[in-house]
């Protein structure tokens, strides 16, 4: 039986039905779970007057109220994660540990959220001139829209809409349309743990919604994360309809290790950081970059480690899923076609994996090339699957002009014993998130997560202090008030000031 998913507004189900709809498959099966609605023009308006009118009132609500709210929020996920891990894995298809890791991480935003009264402090200054202070204060935009890409159907929206609720906002999500569920199960835990009807609201569907979103008029800002191409036309659109703006795009993430590092750690991290989500994870390793004399030992110890992934429907246990979509696992499987006919060496094939699932889901298994060179498409392009590529370099200085000379700058990382060339790699990188010894290094939520170049349009990161900047707007106050001894009734014994 096929399910059925719709919008999530003004505190409940959406009752309108749908023009258009769209289908959501299992891809450990490779066949259809449920079809999910797809919003109109008009119907992203309804939603955004609904958002606009909670907006007014919870502008209103004290930083407490905001802040139990969100407690009761994180109370909530932190009870059903194994519920909200299962919803993602049959959709994106994930395994269970790996979603069960994406929520903590979105759970942790939660929490930097619920701390709001603190986070959103202004400053005061005394006597400014005489008998004249000033202070600085932060105030909510309105209605903020948050666009996320299907890859963490959970965790992308809550390093968003918590922030942005906390900072008195209302909140429009537009999720992927691949695996929308999470978003509709994060809904009616707000309006549980008591969020007012239209603060939170989700709307589905495809270009048509996105559109209607960055041109509406009383949508002061868009948050978004996906490829590059996709944020700079969110980017541009959103700007240029007056809109606040932060566009996080594509990667290709290069993981430097020296001659003098562990390369039994470097072999694990190349390969959990490249093969896990089936590489579809903006923070993935997608380029190894061994500095010789190391290259030959390290392939062979990443190959030894590749061949024990076990491959297969993410709630059996395995260590790898499948692809979302046959579409994207078809175009990942294109550019191993490609790496072969540029010259790659291909040490791994993951196009013949036979995995462990029922029906004919939409599986690669890891694949490792080496011998790779900047001018083949495996190493230009974004590929977004389980596709990890060696480059071979001399030196170190060779190591960071390749990374220097990507047009992403989202993270990268640097395996080595030598605490000097470390810091004088994170000083020299231009890269936004820089992990030592560390592969994918995500900030936690205290800190923001975002890139540089073309992974990052506009000016502002994800969560942490960046997040709730970007969710008020500021106003500084000078005033002077007059001194009541200037005036009025006083019998107290008179004394000189």
């Amino acid at each position: 039986m096929t399910g059925y998913i719709t919008h999530f507004v003004d505190g409940k189900p959406w009752e309108h039905g749908a023009t258009r709809q769209g289908e959501v498959y299992d891809p450990a099966t490779g066949q259809v779970a449920a079809l999910v609605d797809f919003a109109s023009t008009s119907d992203v308006g309804v939603v955004v007057s609904a958002a606009d009118r909670a907006a007014r009132a919870w502008r209103d609500a004290s930083l407490a109220k905001r802040s139990a709210v969100l407690f009761a929020f994180r109370q909530l996920i932190h009870e059903r994660r194994d519920e909200l891990a299962a919803a993602i894995t049959a959709e994106h298809g994930k395994v269970l540990s790996d979603a069960a890791g994406e929520v903590q991480r979105g759970l942790e935003v939660v929490e930097f959220a619920c701390g709001i009264p603190s986070a959103q402090r202004g400053f005061f200054s005394e006597n400014v001139s005489t008998e004249v202070d000033s202070y600085s204060i932060r105030q909510p935009l309105g209605v903020v829209a948050v666009i996320t890409p299907f890859n963490f159907p959970a965790m992308v929206p809550l390093w968003f809409a918590p922030i942005a609720i906390a900072c008195g906002n209302a909140v429009v999500l537009k999720p992927s349309e691949k695996d929308p569920s999470a978003s509709v199960l994060l809904a009616s835990w707000f309006a549980e743990a008591g969020l007012p009807d239209g603060v939170f609201n989700v709307v589905h569907g495809d270009k048509e919604a996105v559109d209607a979103l960055l041109t509406h008029p009383q949508v002061k800002a868009v948050s978004f994360v996906g490829s590059t191409p996709i944020a700079r036309y969110v980017y541009e659109t959103g700007t240029a309809h007056g809109k606040r703006v932060q566009a996080l795009g594509g990667a290709k993430n290069h993981m430097v290790v020296l001659p003098d590092a562990d390369l039994d750690l470097a072999a694990d991290a190349a390969v959990n950081a490249g093969f896990g989500s089936a590489g579809e994870r903006c923070m993935a390793i997608s380029v190894v970059v061994a500095v010789d004399p190391v290259g030959d030992e390290l392939v062979g110890k990443i190959s030894e480690r590749v061949a024990g992934i076990r491959t297969g429907d993410g709630r059996r246990g395995c260590d790898m899923g499948p692809l979302v979509t046959k579409v994207h696992r078809d175009k990942v499987a294109s550019y191993v076609d490609a790496g072969e006919r540029a010259g790659a060496k291909l040490v791994v094939d993951g196009r013949a994996v036979r995995p462990d699932a029922d029906g004919s889901g939409f599986f690669l298994g890891p694949t490792l090339f080496d011998q790779v060179t900047p001018q083949m498409s495996i190493y230009t392009d974004e590929i977004f699957g389980p596709v990890l590529s060696v480059v071979r370099v001399g030196s170190y200085d060779e190591a960071l002009a390749l990374v220097n000379g990507n047009p992403y700058g989202n993270g990268t990382a640097i395996f080595t014993n030598d605490g000097g060339a470390a810091r004088r790699f994170q000083h020299e990188v231009e890269v936004g998130m820089i992990g030592v010894n560390v592969p994918i290094p995500v900030p936690m939520a205290y800190y923001s997560f975002g890139g540089w170049k073309s992974s990052l349009f506009g000016d502002t990161h994800a969560h942490g202090a960046e997040g709730v900047h970007f969710f008020t707007r500021g106003k500084v106050v000078t005033s002077r008030w007059l001194d009541p001894r200037h005036g009025g009734i006083n019998l107290g014994f008179p004394t000189q000031h």
